[in-house]
């Protein structure tokens, strides 16, 4: 979809869209039209229960009076209410239900709103950006779709009387937005099209952007030690790859230490011996979406010119049962030296993490950590669908996470990490156990990678295995893959990391 800037114009042809506050209150440009129409827009909203709800639409076809074949009126919500996020939902909102309406390209009228914390600029630019994301179509494969059943919208043009500025404060969103649409494409693909070869290589497409790669093949990995993610490639004929991806955009030498992202990216995940049941299994090709988003992230990144040093590390296997696939009860040494013993080959997250995490702070040294896995079921039954699972071993860094996850609405929310849960992965055999029973299922998770990280390391575990993938169309985020964590991690280098 393409976004564009202009100067208030209500004389154009296709869809014409105005903005209505809370209580039916209308816009300067909703007024004008109101005249122009000789009442229509008051008559349509007495006949209907539209009153200026926030993200609600009201469609008026063919209205006298003016060139546009339809007027859409939608509605701000409570001034006290519109902030960044609410004009991103009204942008969204309106993409939404123009999408499959007939027309090719809708203008939206920004007019300031008077209280609002938002300038009109403001309110422009993050109004197209939620456009911008909730236009996003994952489509390639569709090859017989009716044509009456394809979006017709394909130009989204945001009307305010300072386009300019409108213009300078959208670019870096649409860079980000970049990142966030590179990481639905790698979470929507099928399996048997991308697997850890050919996610590396999509990966290394991050080179155009400036970004350092670097790939390990098996023979590197095996030699690195990487035994607890090499035991759970060895099921697979797809062989494991390990990726960084560096940006080294810090102004001073004092910043050369990076912050680091790591994701977890089985990009299969059959459960192994200990194997999923077959219903829902095919969700199983987004078990990737960590990895999925450190790539998108570092993308986003590099786009926008981010004044830090960041390096994305992403630990690529596939986890299938075979002949020669790792057994319940076997042991594995990870790199780090420590052994665990695999209870469940279903747990294999953990695994490659435990390696993944070792191997980035012994490369590249970070002084911030942050892993993003769709690490455990248990997850969704204590947060749903709505937050994703914080767990930290600093209190600042979680509460900057907390803060960029509320600006994005990515939000998250921080579990316990006590020493007593250490009991529930104590192993017989082995230092620890890959699982630690039903109970605290995340925790217990969280707390075999806190094993993996060094003392004097800030670092924070986003368990996103109920935000990865939505049900239903959200303002700004249709149906399927929803690159969550790629706008909340550039929020936090934005607000906190940024030289």
């Amino acid at each position: 979809m393409r976004v564009s800037f202009a100067d208030l114009d209500l004389t154009g042809t296709g869809s014409l869209v105005a903005l209505v506050g809370n209580g039916g209150a209308l816009s300067a440009s909703a007024t004008k039209l109101n005249e122009r129409t000789k009442g229509a827009v008051r008559r349509a909203m007495k006949a209907s229960r539209f009153k200026g709800a926030a993200r609600k639409t009201l469609t008026i076809l063919a209205p006298s009076g003016i060139k546009a074949e339809r007027i859409v009126l939608v509605g701000t919500g409570k001034v006290a209410d519109l902030d960044a996020l609410a004009a991103q939902d009204i942008g969204g909102a309106v993409a939404g239900a123009l999408a499959g309406a007939g027309d090719t390209t809708v203008a939206i009228a920004i007019d300031p709103v008077k209280g609002s914390g938002l300038s009109a600029a403001e309110f422009a630019a993050n109004a197209a950006y939620g456009a911008l994301l909730r236009g996003y179509r994952f489509d390639k494969y569709r090859t017989r779709e009716k044509a009456e059943d394809k979006p017709t919208l394909k130009s989204v043009v945001v009307m305010t009387r300072d386009p300019a500025a409108a213009r300078k404060l959208y670019a870096p969103m649409a860079k980000v937005a970049g990142g966030v649409f590179l990481t639905r494409d790698l979470v929507s693909e099928p399996a048997n099209v991308l697997y850890p070869a050919s996610f590396a290589d999509r990966a290394r497409g991050l080179a155009k952007l400036g970004v350092k790669i670097q790939v390990l093949d098996r023979k590197q990995i095996e030699k690195l030690g990487m035994g607890a993610l090499l035991g759970v490639a060895q099921g697979s004929v797809r062989e494991a790859r390990v990726v960084a991806l560096r940006w080294n955009g810090a102004p001073r030498a004092r910043d050369k230490r990076p912050i680091a992202f790591v994701g977890k990216g089985v990009t299969f995940d059959t459960g192994g011996i200990s194997i999923k049941p077959a219903g829902g299994m095919e969700d199983m090709k987004w078990d990737m979406g960590g990895a999925g988003v450190v790539t998108g992230l570092m993308h986003a990144l590099a786009a926008r010119k981010a004044k830090v040093n960041a390096v994305g590390v992403i630990g690529l296997v596939e986890n299938m049962p075979s002949a020669a696939a790792q057994r319940p009860g076997d042991v594995v040494t990870t790199m780090s030296g420590q052994t665990i013993e695999v209870i469940n080959t279903d747990a294999e997250g953990r695994l490659v993490l435990a390696d993944v995490l070792w191997w980035c702070q012994t490369r590249f040294k970070p002084h911030t950590m942050i892993d993003l896995a769709t690490l455990t079921g248990a997850i969704i039954v204590s947060l749903g669908h709505h937050h994703g699972g914080l767990f930290a071993n600093n209190d600042e860094l979680a509460d900057r996470l907390i803060a960029a996850g509320k600006a994005t609405g990515e939000t998250l929310w921080r579990q316990p990490l006590d020493d007593a849960y250490d009991e529930q992965v104590r192993s017989q055999i082995a230092d620890m156990k890959n699982i630690g029973g039903r109970d605290a299922g995340s925790i217990t998770a969280a707390k075999i990678l806190q094993r993996f990280v060094k003392d004097d390391v800030a670092w924070a575990h986003l368990d996103i295995a109920g935000v990865t993938w939505s049900s239903r169309d959200k303002p700004t985020v249709p149906k399927g893959g929803t690159a969550f964590g790629v706008r909340l991690l550039d929020r936090l280098v934005a607000d906190a990391y940024e030289g």
